[in-house]
C-alpha cells in the first residue's frame, strides 16, 4: 500500500515537472519577437531565434512578426497644384523595427499598425501630389514619386516602432470622365512644342545657308578677280614678248609670216579651203620671197 501511495505521488510530482517545465520554456523562431509579459506588462523582448525560458504562471508569451509585411492601402483621390483630381491606388512594405515601442503603442496590434500606415502614407501623398502639376504627375517617374512619398513621411513611423521599407503605386490615374480630354490636350501641347523646335530649327538652317552662299559668292568673286589678274598679266607677258620679237629686225619677217599664215587660216570657213588671192596681196608678195 505505501508503495503504491509512494509510486502516486512519484508520478504527480513528475507530472508536475513536466508541466512546470514545459511552460517555462520559450521557443522564438526566425521570422518572429517573443515578447515575455509579466502581469500583463512586458518584462522583455527576444529577438533571436532559439529556446529561453520565463516564469511559468507569472510570465506569459505575446508574438510579433519578425518579417517583411505588406499593406494594399484603400484607392482614394488626391487633388494636383493645378487643382486636378487624380485617383491614387498604392501599397507598402513595412516591418516592426521596435517590438517594444510596437507593443506599447499599438498595443501589439497589426490591425492598427496598418490603420496608422494608411493614415500617414495618404497624408504623404496627398501632399507630395498637391505640389506638382498633373502633367508632371503623370509624365513623372514612378520612382521620383515614391522616393519622395517617403522623404516626406520620414521618421514619423519611428513613434511606432515601425520602419517603411518601401512605396508603390499600383495605379496614379485620371478619373475615367476626363482622362481623353486630359491626355488631348497633353498632346496638343506636344505638338506645339515640336513645331517651335521645328521652326527653330529651319530658320537655323536658314541662317547658315545664307552664310555659307555669302561666303561662297565672296570666294568666287576674289577667284575670278585673281584670274582676270593672272589673264591681263599672260597678256601683258605676251604682248612684251611679241613686242621684243617685232624689235628684231631679223624676225621681223618671220613673225611677219607667221601672222600671214594666221590670217590665211582664219579666212578660211567650211568645207572649202580654196582662197584666191591677187597678186599684189601682201600674202602672196611673202609667197613670192618679196
Amino acid at each position: 500500500m505505501k508503495k503504491t501511495i509512494r509510486n502516486v505521488v512519484l508520478v504527480v510530482i513528475l507530472f508536475a515537472v513536466v508541466i512546470f517545465g514545459s511552460s517555462s520554456i520559450v521557443i522564438t523562431n526566425e521570422n518572429e519577437y517573443s515578447l515575455i509579459r509579466q502581469f500583463g506588462k512586458i518584462d522583455h523582448v527576444v529577438e533571436n531565434a532559439g529556446i529561453s525560458f520565463k516564469v511559468p504562471f507569472i510570465q506569459s508569451v505575446d508574438k510579433l512578426p519578425k518579417q517583411t509585411l505588406l499593406y494594399d492601402l484603400f484607392s482614394s483621390d488626391v487633388i494636383t497644384s493645378d487643382k486636378k483630381t487624380m485617383i491614387c491606388d498604392s501599397y507598402v512594405l513595412w516591418e516592426i523595427s521596435d517590438p517594444l515601442k510596437f507593443a506599447q503603442t499599438l498595443n501589439s496590434s497589426i490591425s492598427n499598425a496598418e490603420s496608422r500606415l494608411n493614415t500617414i502614407v495618404y497624408n504623404s501623398t496627398k501632399n507630395v501630389i498637391s505640389s506638382i502639376t498633373q502633367e508632371e504627375v503623370i509624365s513623372g517617374r514612378d520612382g521620383e514619386l515614391s522616393a519622395a512619398i517617403i522623404s516626406n513621411i520620414g521618421n514619423t513611423l519611428d513613434q511606432y516602432g515601425i520602419t517603411l521599407l518601401a512605396f508603390e503605386t499600383k495605379q496614379l490615374d485620371l478619373p475615367g470622365d476626363n482622362k481623353a480630354a486630359v491626355y488631348e490636350r497633353m498632346i496638343s501641347e506636344r505638338d506645339n512644342i515640336a513645331a517651335t523646335y521645328t521652326a527653330e530649327g529651319s530658320s537655323e538652317a536658314q541662317k547658315i545657308k545664307n552664310t555659307t552662299d555669302k561666303e561662297v559668292t565672296v570666294m568666287i568673286s576674289e577667284a575670278e578677280k585673281n584670274a582676270e589678274i593672272l589673264i591681263a598679266e599672260g597678256e601683258a607677258e605676251y604682248m612684251r614678248i611679241l613686242s621684243e620679237a617685232y624689235a628684231d629686225p631679223s624676225k621681223q619677217e618671220f613673225y611677219s609670216f607667221v601672222r600671214s599664215l594666221d590670217a590665211l587660216k582664219a579666212s578660211m570657213q567650211g568645207n572649202n579651203k580654196t582662197v584666191i588671192l591677187s597678186p599684189d596681196s601682201p600674202i602672196v608678195q611673202i609667197f613670192y620671197g618679196k
